[in-house]
């Protein structure tokens, strides 16, 4: 993501540190994402959870392909550090369509409809050698994509925002009746939740990757570490936001069996 520029031998074996352990850990859950989904999934999944496990299957593969490189570059035959750099290439490219994939589908649950799909999401690209040509496609593909997701998670913290100021009005009466410390309280837990969603929707739609546009052409420490700190271990944040997906489905799924129950004793018995 970042023309080459020189870097102090400490500071590269620290972020090296920071990106195989976060790429280790990333591998591991999107692993796990993809098990738990094939033995787990059923007909009533929403789709969002397959785009979200897609671009976990991008991420387990570019961060596999990651933590190989240095093996790659030591093997012998030529071949093996080519395939390995072009199936990093490839998988870095996917991962930035299923980012745009993450932002359209969110887009459309907002605006369009719900549950709305499209056939062979994923795009097939090549492995380019020249460095000119790599360096730009990876920055100018990003950039139309960095561009468009941003556009789509400025429009949904706008619609949050405008979310809280309604349950703000609808729970004024309320909470005047209960006290102004439990009106406090309220307000501070969804402000919370509101920033834990927004900061969640910034890792899923990838972001965070912007931040190679701050340190671009120059040495900038504290955006080095905190890109290789948040994107390496973005496969772990999508882990945990397809968790609490799954886990807010089952309740729904739950709530409604349970009031569509009552309904179906009602006509049996009048039967």
């Amino acid at each position: 993501m970042q023309v080459k520029v020189p870097i102090s031998e400490i500071h590269w074996k620290i972020l090296s540190n920071i990106s195989y352990i976060g790429c280790g850990l990333s591998a591991f859950f999107t692993a796990l994402s993809l098990v738990i989904y094939v033995f787990g999934r059923n007909h009533k999944m929403d789709y969002s959870i397959s785009i979200h496990v897609s671009l976990s299957g991008a991420l387990l593969l570019l961060n596999t392909t990651f933590l190989l490189t240095e093996w790659g570059a030591t093997v012998e035959p030529a071949w093996v550090c080519v395939f390995v750099a072009a199936l990093m290439h490839y998988s870095l490219l996917c991962c930035f369509t299923w980012m745009a994939i993450e932002a359209l589908h969110l887009y459309l649950l907002l605006i369009k409809v719900f549950n709305t799909y499209f056939k062979r999401y994923l795009v097939k690209l090549c492995w380019i050698t020249d460095d000119s040509y790599f360096y730009s496609l990876n920055l100018v593909y990003f950039t139309l994509i960095f561009i468009f997701n941003s556009g789509i998670l400025l429009v949904v913290a706008s619609n949050i925002c405008k979310m809280k100021q309604v349950f703000r009005s609808t729970s004024k009466l309320g909470a005047e009746a209960q006290g102004k410390t439990s009106r406090d309280s309220g307000n501070f837990h969804e402000s919370c939740r509101s920033g834990l969603t927004v900061m969640g929707l910034t890792c899923l739609m990838g972001t965070t990757w912007g931040l190679a546009f701050l340190g671009s052409g120059y040495i900038n420490y504290p955006i080095l570490y905190l890109f290789c700190i948040l994107n390496s271990a973005q496969g772990f944040f999508i882990f945990l936001w397809i968790c609490l997906s799954a886990k807010k489905q089952r309740k729904r799924h739950m709530e409604d069996r349970l009031t569509s129950t009552p309904v179906k004793t009602s006509t049996i018995s009048q039967m």
